[in-house]
């Protein structure tokens, strides 16, 4: 089976998504070919922070700054019963397009280390809360996850995967999807669409069922 997910390092939402359906394929002790595609959601965000994360989820969601700074906490605490001790408050929000092309000519050249990769850029951003625009920071990553140092810098100091990571987007525009994270199950012809974050005994669920043919060609929502 095979399961594409759509994400971007700048949604916390992503990083507990992939997180929950990734236990949930463990639990249930699948094969699973993993897939990144990129999607992101701050184009406009530069290489350092100009704003606040409070102060752009308030903007973004038409809240006042103390009613931002709620459900960011609530995001925290949701992430805190996943095991993810994230501090979504003090990220600093700037742009996210180094990682996503990153990631993008992982997957292209390197796909058996590409969910490490995603993993520890999210660790970085979320949990560390490192300025991943800083293409040093992404090179120790890469590194870390078995990429030579020369040839992540190649990519990072250059345009490379940008057209890929923008097709990206483009793609899921064109079928309906608007945010992330979203998880495309495929076996065989088969395919099942899965919108935003579920819990993890959800995803086992629709995964189960997947498997065994009692969900087809459907969304889950």
């Amino acid at each position: 089976m095979r399961i594409i997910y759509m994400i971007d390092f700048n949604c916390p939402y992503s990083y507990i998504g992939l997180e929950r359906i990734k236990k949930a394929t463990e639990s249930l002790n699948l094969d699973v070919e993993w897939e990144m595609k990129s999607f992101e959601l701050e184009p406009f965000a530069g290489k350092r922070p100009e704003v606040s994360t409070t102060e752009r989820y308030a903007c973004k969601y038409e809240l006042s700054l103390d009613d931002a700074s709620s459900k960011i906490a609530e995001i925290e605490e949701i992430a805190l019963d996943d095991g993810l001790k994230i501090n979504f408050k003090d990220m600093p929000l700037t742009s996210s397009k180094d990682a996503l092309r990153l990631t993008k000519f992982s997957q292209n050249i390197h796909p058996e280390i590409t969910l490490d990769l995603v993993d520890k850029i999210f660790y970085s951003r979320f949990v560390k809360n490192e300025n991943i625009a800083d293409i040093n920071v992404l090179t120790k990553i890469a590194i870390s996850c078995g990429i030579g140092e020369e040839e992540a810098k190649k990519i990072l100091e250059n345009n490379y995967y940008n057209i890929e990571a923008f097709l990206d987007k483009e793609d899921a525009l064109s079928n309906g999807i608007t945010s992330t994270p979203y998880f495309i199950l495929e076996k065989n012809e088969e395919r099942l669409m899965i919108p935003g974050v579920f819990s993890a005994e959800e995803f086992e669920i629709a995964l189960k069922d997947f498997v065994s043919g009692d969900i087809k060609d459907k969304s889950f929502i």
